[in-house]
Parts: structure tokens; sequence; C-alpha cells
């Protein structure tokens, strides 16, 4: 998947509304988990103990955050927009943020999105709110759905 490049934010004004291009497909390690759940303090062992996920677990595997997906979310439409001008960019929030089905470990999830809306904020950035939902590869519920809202430079 070519990553979609704007000059500046005027360019980038275009997509509102507009679907873009579905993302790559990315592995959900246990090695992602355990780093995630490490950094957190959440060290639950659905998520990190594999022994007793294969035996207790409803999943039958451990499973990764609900966060963890939620994470990706800012890297992926890194991948998949480029806007030249950009200096820098600060997650600012998410909106009804929800996590429909879970996420097993060596799944791989993609992101489907689109821009619902452009603010102007501050002389130099705009306020971005992106729609968007991480597929899991051959699972019909999506593992994650939210607004994502992105504070972007120039």
């Amino acid at each position: 998947m070519a990553t979609l490049e704007f000059e500046n934010f005027v360019a980038f004004r275009e997509i509102l509304g507009k679907s873009l291009p579905k993302g790559e497909w990315v592995t959900v390690t246990q090695d992602m988990i355990n780093a995630f759940a490490i950094a957190t303090l959440d060290r639950q062992w659905i998520h990190i103990d594999v022994e007793r996920a294969k035996k207790e677990s409803p999943f039958r595997s451990t499973i990764a955050h609900g966060f963890l997906s939620a994470a990706l979310i800012s890297s992926m439409i890194g991948d998949l927009v480029l806007i030249k001008s950009m200096t820098m960019g600060v997650n600012y929030g998410l909106n009804n943020l929800r996590f429909p089905h879970p996420v097993p470990v060596d799944s791989r999830l993609r992101l489907v999105c689109s821009v619902r809306k452009i603010e102007d904020f501050s002389e130099s950035g705009i306020k971005v709110f992106w729609n968007c939902e991480l597929e899991i590869e051959s699972i019909l519920k999506p593992a994650c759905i939210c607004e994502f809202i992105a504070l972007v430079f120039e």
C-alpha cells in the first residue's frame, strides 16, 4: 500500500469524507503484548500467561490488551498518510472507543479509516477527526472502533 502524500494542509483537506485505502496488515505478537503489559503495568494472565490461557481462557490463547489495539492507530495512520509540510503530530483523544472483538495473539490487524472533520487549531495547526476501524483478518467483528483525534502542525 503506497502512502498518500500531500504537500500541505490545503491539499490534505481534499480527503475530507473520503475513505482511504486499507492499511497494511500488522501482526500482534506475544512480544508486543508482553511489552505493552510491562509498559502499562497491566499484567493480567489473559495477556501474558500463554500456558494458562491455552487451558483456562475462553479464547484458548492469550489476547492483546484493547488499548494496545488503540495505541496502534496513530502509527497506522502515519503509514497511510504523509503531509510533507507537517512538523509534528500530537494525539488529542479518542471518542466512542469500543473493542467489539478480542485480538488473539498472532492475529493480523489493519486500519480502515476516513477523515470526518478538520478544524483549524492555532496559527500553524489543524485538528483532524478520523473515523477508525481496526479489522482482524478472518474475523467479521473489528478489534477496535473509534473516532481518533489528532493535532497536526506545520
